[in-house]
């Protein structure tokens, strides 16, 4: 029974939510929204680059923040807590490892669509969010839809979506790198490592989105830094290979990969379908994510949030997957062995370069993965929040989810990865569907 599921789940993923279709909405969206805007995230990059950069350590007096909101700095820190991580170590070795070095070149286009949707989707996140009963400022497609657009069932639809994506993009995809990272890396068993997270996620939850904030802001600037220093350290001893390794992204990207090695083969369909859908995985531009985390902030107006949602993709799939991925190319490990897995490879690729490199992925993965899923434990608890919105037992409501979800996280250590792939892909392309209808 469980096979004949993950093998309808695989196919509707394969031809439908990250097929054909997929592939033309997202990227007709990036392209009508581009037309739409005139290209003002493009045309003004350096606008983009300077404002966000310029703030980037900026700590406003705590006393001077909105009742219920959050700093555009920890905003951003949230929603690239949610992105950052597994989807720019694993998910880019898995993207590689089967869809071939093209895979990252569309990845970058992936990318591009996304600086300009999710611009928008933050923008219009802001600019149609409101105060919950507790007088938190909440926000999100689900609120755009209904406000704007007036269309509350594609609203619910949204959040149904992005209530069930919580439970496999949030908790199990980023408990089971983490555990997994941890165990090979470390010996530690899996249920030790699944208890331990589970237990620390729940006392992070506890606290809402004031010490979700607090611990991204912290938790994402270091470990970016130490990933970056470290993957620059891999590039500079590979430096002969760098050239290589980018002409293959782009050549493989219309030709398709040959076998060679260990590596089967890939289609340049193939390889459009992977770098796109992880593409989406790690920068979540689209999904409709990362808008409920920027609605909290503080802002003097929504467009200004927007700029941080364009820096958001920049960083998260142009600077930090472009890293991982000639650290993987440049390393041959892509096509050297069909058996190894994602993280191994990942790991391997910084380990046969610097003595200990393989540490790096490990603890990369442990910051990266953690803050990731108590980020998206704040989206899935915004969607449950307004499926219940106004009716008796909505605290309650959101308390059993607090609960499943940290009983998720459990399980996600000790989960398949396979199966918890595919039930992500289907609800991170279920949750992206009227979030883009509405974007149109």
């Amino acid at each position: 029974m469980f096979d004949r599921i993950m093998s309808m789940l695989a196919t509707l993923n394969n031809n439908v939510l990250w097929g054909i279709p997929m592939v033309v909405l997202m990227i007709g969206t990036g392209v009508f929204l581009l037309v739409v805007t005139k290209g003002v995230v493009f045309a003004r990059f350096n606008v983009v680059m300077r404002y966000t950069t310029k703030t980037l350590f900026r700590r406003p007096d705590k006393s001077e923040l909105e009742h219920g909101a959050i700093s555009p700095f920890q905003a951003v820190c949230t929603a690239l807590a949610a992105t950052l991580g597994t989807g720019n170590i694993v998910g880019v070795a898995l993207a590689v490892a089967t869809g071939g070095p093209g895979a990252i070149f569309w990845l970058w286009l992936s990318a591009l669509a996304g600086m300009v949707i999710k611009y928008c989707e933050v923008t219009l996140s802001v600019a149609y969010r409101t105060r919950n009963e507790r007088g938190e400022i909440v926000g999100g497609p689900m609120y755009y839809i209904s406000r704007g657009l007036g269309v509350g069932w594609l609203a619910a639809l949204f959040a149904v979506f992005g209530f069930l994506a919580s439970f496999g993009i949030g908790a199990s995809v980023h408990a089971n790198s983490l555990a997994g990272s941890v165990n090979a890396t470390f010996g530690v068993p899996l249920p030790v490592i699944g208890a331990v997270v589970a237990a620390l996620a729940g006392l992070v939850l506890i606290g809402g989105i004031r010490r979700i904030s607090q611990i991204t802001e912290v938790l994402v600037p270091f470990a970016a830094v130490f990933y970056l220093i470290a993957a620059f350290a891999v590039l500079v001893i590979n430096a002969a290979e760098i050239p290589a390794a980018i002409g293959m992204i782009f050549r493989d990207a219309f030709t398709g990969t040959a076998a060679t090695g260990g590596f089967a083969g890939a289609t340049v369909m193939y390889a459009c379908r992977v770098g796109m859908s992880r593409g989406v995985f790690t920068h979540e531009a689209g999904m409709g994510s990362a808008p409920i985390a920027h609605a909290s902030a503080d802002t003097d107006h929504p467009a200004r949030q927007g700029l941080w949602g364009t820096f958001e993709v920049f960083f998260d799939s142009i600077v930090m997957c472009t890293i991982t991925g000639l650290v993987i190319l440049t390393s041959g490990l892509w096509c050297a062995d069909p058996m190894m897995s994602e993280g191994a490879m990942s790991s391997a690729a910084f380990g046969q370069s610097i003595p200990g490199g393989q540490y790096v992925v490990t603890v990369g993965l442990m910051l990266f993965a953690f803050a990731t899923l108590i980020a998206w434990y704040y989206y899935g608890e915004k969607c449950v929040e307004y499926l219940f919105r106004g009716r008796r037992g909505a605290r309650a409501a959101i308390r059993v989810y607090q609960v499943a979800y940290v009983a998720m996280v459990f399980a996600g250590c000790v989960a398949n990865l396979d199966a918890v792939w595919e039930f992500a892909d289907c609800f991170n392309g279920l949750m992206a569907i009227p979030n883009l209808i509405a974007l149109i």
